[in-house]
Formats: structure tokens, sequence, C-alpha cells
């Protein structure tokens, strides 16, 4: 099994991710989708976290081999990029969603020095806003930011585009389309919402993917 099926598994069997294409969640938007991701879940499953954080250090190493310093996402990434920096031996720290009111005002927590080669750790790839925001204030600072590193994208055209027009590269452990496809395959859900599943990723504002 590869990673990316290898991790999709792993999210599954713990519920990190979950699929329910007969009775859609709610998302803070509005949206109506069968798919929820609370890869938070990951840390409480000790057996999946060692998987996905060696995965993460993996990833790095290959892909970004001159990484100096993990710097993960507020808050989900935080713990994420911990473990893996400790299994590189690395630097880490994190960036906050807004600098803090109090104190020294930083947004930016652990020593980052000019220059630094710089990977962003986050959990989960959507729309590419947050991370994006990540990315821009690690640039003001002066680090240079070579990708980051995600545990699990949606794939949303709306996401590539934003990420590809920020020169942002993302590397993600899994993936939509390898999730929902090894959820086939171990009967998590049935065969036919496989192509409901990939119409409401294609379109999410478009709610025909409910109807059978």
């Amino acid at each position: 099994m590869n990673t990316e099926k290898l991790i999709a598994a792993e999210l599954l069997n713990i519920k990190a991710v979950f699929l329910s294409p007969d009775e859609p969640f709610t998302w803070a938007s509005g949206i109506k989708s069968p798919i929820y991701c609370d890869n938070r879940l990951i840390l409480t499953a000790p057996a999946a976290r060692k998987v996905v954080e060696n995965a993460i250090a993996q990833t790095v190493k290959e892909k970004f081999p001159e990484a100096e310093v993990l710097m993960g996402t507020s808050t989900a990434g935080i713990a994420h990029a911990a473990i893996a920096a400790d299994i590189l031996d690395m630097p880490m720290g994190y960036v906050r969603g807004s600098a803090k009111d109090h104190g020294r005002g930083n947004r930016i927590e652990g020593r980052l020095e000019k220059g630094a080669k710089v990977v962003v750790i986050e959990d989960l790839i959507s729309t590419g806003g947050s991370c994006i925001d990540v990315v821009e204030a690690l640039r003001e600072a002066g680090a240079e930011v070579l990708g980051v590193v995600s545990i699990f994208t949606y794939g949303m055209k709306k996401g590539v585009e934003r990420l590809a027009a920020a020169n942002v590269v993302n590397y993600s452990l899994s993936n939509f389309d390898t999730l929902v496809g090894v959820a086939v395959e171990k009967g998590y859900i049935a065969a036919e919402d496989e192509a409901r599943l990939k119409q409401f990723m294609a379109n999410p504002q478009d709610e025909s993917w409910m109807n059978k």
C-alpha cells in the first residue's frame, strides 16, 4: 500500500475523516458536505499518529532536504510540527492566527532567523486561505518558505489555484480522491456513492449530488 492509501486508511479507521453521503454535514460556510475532517483525532490515536508523523518527517526529508526549521500552523498544525521536528532533530516554531495583544506582540513563536529555510506543517488544505496567510507572515519576517507539508487535502479547485497564485508548493500525505477509493475498497461507503462524492468536490455549491 502506498503512502497516500495508507494515510487514507488510517484517517478513515480513526474517523479523523468521516464520509456520510446520506446525512451530510454543514460546514461553517453553510455548504452541505458529505465529508468532515478532524485531524486533531490523530493525536489521540497512537498507532495512526506514528504513521502520520513519520510520513510527515519523510516527506520533509525527501521534498525539502535543505529545510532548516519547521513551522506549524495555529492551532492544528502545531503538535504535528513538533513531533515531526523531534523525529528530524530540527528546530520548530509556529505561527499564530494573529499577533498577541500583550507581551512582545509576537505572531511567530520560536526563534526564526532571517533567510531561514522553512517548511510549514499544516493539517488540512481546503481553500488554502489560512495556509497562505501563514506563508505570507513567514515571508514578511524574512524567512525563505520552501513549501508546505499537509496531512490531507480536499483538492478543491479554488485551493489549488490560490496556492499556485501565491507561489506555494504543497505536498499532502493523502487526498480526497484516494480516500474515497479506499473508503469504497474497505466498505465504508457503497460503490455507487463514489461518483456522488466526486460530484460534490467538483462543485461544492451545487447540491444536486444529494439526489440519489
